[in-house]
């Protein structure tokens, strides 16, 4: 074996170890189990699992955080925060329309997307700014750059990052609605 498939091999490990170390999480036997998925979204018009809307950011250093209870447990997260530096591309991850550019106390600047079959909205919050030119009605590519990573609204200053959702619609349902389901195994798959 040469020094170089050794070294592969050692920091592959390394990452397995650190991954393990960050995001598994045990639960002792006596908690109760976690509810049932989701039903799998219908994704046949789709070119693969949605891309990871941060530039640069590998699905290694994503983290499931969306089981996790925020303001001080009164609320579930349904989303995932992806860490970035401040300023870092945002981009479409997947196809559709910009539904809406909103700004809210909790999410500051936000972009709601609706995919191209009218069936998810993807929710990107706590954004530093839009993409010049960026408008509502306006479709997207995936892959298209739509913000930039901030820490707007209710997000901590000194950790910028992307706030990411998915929700299930109903037909005709506002930007507004739908079901929650965790983006994190949308992101993830191979």
């Amino acid at each position: 074996m040469s020094r170089r498939a050794w070294a592969a091999g050692v920091a592959a490990a390394l990452l397995c170890a650190a991954f393990a170390h960050f995001c598994v999480r045990i639960v002792p036997a006596d908690v109760p189990s976690a509810p049932a998925p989701p039903p799998q979204v219908d994704r046949r018009s789709d070119k693969g699992p949605l891309l990871i809307p941060v530039e640069g950011v590998p699905a290694s250093a994503l983290t499931d955080t969306f089981t996790q209870a925020r303001a001080g447990g009164a609320r579930p997260h349904d989303a995932i925060d992806i860490m970035a530096a401040r300023g870092r591309a945002v981009l479409a991850a997947a196809d559709g329309r910009v539904e809406k550019l909103f700004w809210s106390q909790d999410g500051g600047r936000t972009l709601y997307q609706r995919s191209s079959d009218g069936r998810l909205i993807y929710y990107y919050a706590h954004l530093d700014g839009y993409a010049p030119g960026l408008q509502e009605g306006q479709v997207l590519r995936r892959g298209q750059r739509v913000a930039t990573v901030g820490s707007t609204g209710n997000a901590d200053p000194s950790a910028p990052h992307l706030h990411f959702a998915v929700n299930v619609m109903h037909p005709g349902e506002a930007w507004y609605g739908g079901r929650a389901i965790n983006p994190y195994p949308l992101l993830v798959r191979h």
